[in-house]
Formats: structure tokens, C-alpha cells, sequence
């Protein structure tokens, strides 16, 4: 078999046009990089626990507390003394608001007991003012009790000359020995 050297006119253009095809084809672009991977979600932070409120018990303790603290200023606003004049035991008109104070205090809280102690004078025998000084608790007592204050939480006692609140001879510090201290003698439990 022989093989012409000579090339048609059809299989020469079918050369040409699979030459310039491959001359003329453009380079396959290279692949575009791979954008860069997001980065990882950042976890937000958990928002803080939003903070507990108090306990029942809790609560039952600060308004305990607020109880209490109400009741000590309640105290030290009430229990106030009393005056007497000189080898007296009428209650000054100047004191029945103390005794009323004395009386609201008793009615509001209900499980106290108080204490009325008579004092007098260093002047007189020790028995005539320990006399005098239950006079003087006891013109208290009968007059809370008017007031609606049950006996049965008031106690009284004397104590006559033996506990001055000063030791002058002079009338102004006899006025002051001459009184009812209030104390309780029972405290209020806040329930």
C-alpha cells in the first residue's frame, strides 16, 4: 500500500481548522481560589443568670428584721418617764401624753409587758418613799388601765430613793429622781 504524499485539499483543511482551534483556544482560566472559610461563630457569651430573687424564708427575714427595728424605735419613742411633784403621786397634766404614747405602744404590740418603777427623792425615811414610790407606779397603772391597757401586762414596783438618776441636793435634781421609769419586760416577737 502506498501512502501519497500529498495531502487533499479536504484533509488539509480539516488540519488547518484543528491547528487554529488549537492556537486560537484560550487557556482554561485557572480555578478561582477557594474563598477563605468564614470564620468559626464565635458563641456569643451566655447572657448572666438573671440573679435569683430571695427565698421565701428570706423574705420572712427582712420583714422580720423591718419588724423588729420598727418595734425598737416604737420602744424608745414610748417608754418615756414620767414627773411627780414634791411628795405627789397625781399625774401631771404635762405627762398624759407620755401615758398615751405608753398606752398606743401596748395596743400595738400586744404580747409586751411592761414594768413601772416609782422613784423618789433623796428626802424622807427609805420606807415612806418606797410608800410613795408604789403610789406613784401604781397612779400609772390605774391610769393606763383607763387608757384600755390590760392590768395583767403591767407590773409595778419601788424603788423609793435607792436609784437617782442625780446624786445633787438641789431642786433641780430632785425633779428628776422624782419619776416612773417604763421598761418591757417582755420583748415583742416578730412573727
Amino acid at each position: 500500500m502506498r501512502v501519497s504524499k500529498s495531502l487533499t485539499p479536504l484533509s488539509l483543511s480539516a488540519l488547518l481548522a484543528v491547528g487554529l482551534g488549537v492556537a486560537c483556544s484560550k487557556p482554561k482560566p485557572a480555578p478561582a481560589p477557594a474563598p477563605a472559610p468564614a470564620p468559626a461563630p464565635v458563641a456569643a457569651p451566655a447572657p448572666a443568670p438573671a440573679p435569683a430573687g430571695p427565698t421565701a424564708e428570706e423574705l420572712a427575714q427582712q420583714r422580720r428584721d423591718a419588724e423588729m427595728k420598727q418595734y425598737a424605735a416604737d420602744k424608745a419613742a414610748a417608754l418615756k418617764n414620767i414627773h411627780f411633784d414634791f411628795d405627789k403621786s397625781d399625774i401631771m397634766e404635762s405627762d398624759r401624753p407620755t401615758l398615751q404614747g405608753i398606752a398606743d405602744f401596748m395596743k400595738k404590740y400586744s404580747d409586751v409587758k411592761i414594768q413601772v418603777a416609782g422613784n423618789c427623792d433623796e428626802r424622807g425615811t427609805n420606807e415612806y418613799n418606797l410608800a410613795l414610790g408604789n403610789r406613784r407606779a401604781a397612779a400609772a397603772l390605774d391610769y393606763l388601765k383607763g387608757l384600755g391597757v390590760d392590768e395583767s401586762r403591767v407590773s409595778t414596783i419601788s424603788y423609793g430613793k435607792e436609784k437617782p438618776l442625780c446624786s445633787d441636793s438641789n431642786e433641780a435634781c430632785w425633779s428628776q429622781n422624782r419619776r416612773d421609769e417604763f421598761t418591757a419586760t417582755t420583748e415583742h416577737v416578730a412573727q
